[in-house]
């Protein structure tokens, strides 16, 4: 792999022979009896068997991806493609640079696929890396693991990055590369192979590349039940995170810039309990809450304001939850912000109803939106003459201005997952036992909406829960956060004080 451009270096570092011997002498032998057999590792192999057994005789790479530069010199937390932690059972911040490489076996073998892993390895005492260098080295960011650390957390193969290329010759004409995870990798294979576009626009090996980025997306569209546990884990820790949010609102409001007191509550209780937050928490007061990425989080909590708070924790094997509640601030809905939370709740019970399997991903945005439809047209908002099948034809659609966004996504190790999953594989598909999505109808009238009355200016709502599709039905992941207007109330009461 090429060397990212050197930068003028501005370190002090002494480098002299008798240093050297110095740095590197009498230390302790380092203690490896915590390095045990990864759990998650266990669940990936099945995985990686599934995805090779559609494409026999190919060598599949897969890479973490590489670290990227926050700030000059300085980079952000680690965080592997999701693919990589699927595919080996890595989380948190593991392990830059690495690359998996899955050989499957011909069609029709019954032998397993070969999983290699390549990595760059702690660099020894005697190394340069070990006391100089700023991104590796061990007396900079710690003690990395080694051949063997990898050997027994994973059970694969653990071999040196820089044999990465020279092995994947003898493969040149069966290589697939997720390309968009590491464009250095991306690059090496697409050298290895010769590849030379036959056009502007069209690439056969870049195509088979998609494919294998689009497989190794759709293989998580049905969680296993270990990964069933690793989400209710994210939403229970989501939901602790939520307790604490309500029980600082009274100092978040008298502090100014409560968005950020939220945002940072949350977040606390995100990176306690995990890796962090899952995605960059929506934490929208009044007006805010209808701008639907509400993600500068810079406005103040005003009593009579609803706040809009979209979260979730994402627990150190990277699946996360993602839930929203509307809370009001002075602890009660006035009698407009109870008639629309209502509404929401209504449709977000019908689209919860209509998950179970048989039905298609679709029914359940038809089910939630044809009830806001049904709102918006007993409130008189639809247009003179336009019925609730009107609205509801894709001629009409104009209860979108209040709902633009769909009503489900999946949810699992991406907090939008299988994202690259063709459409008859996503919105046409049937519901399967182990699939996980969210529900999240809302309304959003906008301060300016001149179609609306005035008294429904500035009240956004949404109301998102995480659920597993089960044999008969689904199980509500985050159903143990209150969801009806009046539990909500007595939430923030219980939690306020």
């Amino acid at each position: 792999m090429s060397e990212p451009e050197k930068k003028p270096d501005h370190r002090s570092r002494p480098d002299s022979p008798a240093f050297r011997e110095f740095i590197a002498a009498d230390w302790a032998e380092r203690d490896v009896s915590g390095v045990q057999p990864l759990e998650a590792a266990r669940h990936a192999a099945p995985r990686r068997s599934a995805l090779a057994a559609q494409f026999p005789g190919q060598t599949l790479v897969v890479p973490a991806g590489g670290l990227k530069v926050r700030s000059n010199d300085t980079d952000y937390v680690f965080r592997p493609h999701s693919a990589f932690a699927h595919l080996t059972g890595l989380g948190a911040d593991r392990e830059p640079d690495a690359v998996l490489v899955i050989r499957a076996p011909e069609e029709g073998s019954e032998a397993e696929p070969e999983a290699i892993f390549y990595f760059r390895p702690m660099g020894g005492r005697d190394s340069e890396e070990f006391f100089a260098d700023s991104r590796y080295g061990e007396f900079w960011v710690g003690p990395r693991p080694v051949e063997e650390d990898i050997r027994r957390e994973l059970g694969l193969d653990a071999r040196h990055v820089d044999s990465l290329e020279e092995d994947l010759v003898a493969d040149a004409e069966h290589l697939r590369v997720i390309a968009d995870a590491d464009p250095q990798v991306a690059a090496l294979v697409r050298r290895v192979r010769g590849d030379e576009p036959v056009s502007a626009d069209q690439d056969p090996a870049t195509e088979a590349d998609e494919e294998l980025a689009r497989a190794a997306s759709v293989l998580r569209l049905v969680k296993d039940e270990w990964e069933a546990e690793q989400m209710r884990e994210a939403v229970r820790a989501t939901g602790r995170a939520f307790d604490a949010v309500i029980a600082s609102i009274d100092e978040a409001v008298e502090r100014g810039r409560g968005e950020r007191w939220v945002e940072g509550m949350f977040g606390l209780y995100a990176r306690h309990a995990g890796n962090g937050v899952g995605y960059d928490s929506i934490v929208a007061s009044g007006d805010h809450a209808n701008t639907l990425h509400w993600i500068r989080n810079t406005g103040d909590l005003r009593r009579g304001d609803l706040l809009l708070l979209d979260a979730g924790v994402e627990v150190d094997s990277l699946y996360t939850a993602d839930v929203t509640r509307t809370l009001p601030i002075s602890g009660t809905f006035s009698e407009t912000q109870r008639r629309v939370y209502d509404a929401v709740f209504a449709a977000q019970e019908a689209g919860i109803a209509a998950v179970r399997p048989g039905n298609k991903f679709s029914d359940v945005h038809a089910a939630a939106i044809r009830v806001i439809a049904e709102h918006l047209h007993e409130w008189g908002l639809l247009p003179e003459g336009v019925s609730v099948e009107d609205t509801l034809d894709p001629e009409g659609q104009y209860h979108r201005r209040w709902m633009v966004h769909g009503t489900s996504h999946h949810l699992g190790i991406d907090v939008h997952d299988c994202a690259l999953a063709r459409r008859e594989e996503y919105m046409g598909a049937e519901l399967l036992p182990g699939m996980c999505l969210t529900v999240e109808p809302g309304l959003y009238f906008k301060a300016d909406d001149l179609k609306v009355p005035e008294e429904f200016r500035g009240i956004g709502v949404r109301i998102e829960d995480d659920v597993l599709v089960t044999e008969d039905g689904c199980e509500n992941l985050s159903g143990f956060m209150p969801r009806t207007a009046d539990d909500v109330e007595a939430w923030v009461a219980r939690l306020m004080g």
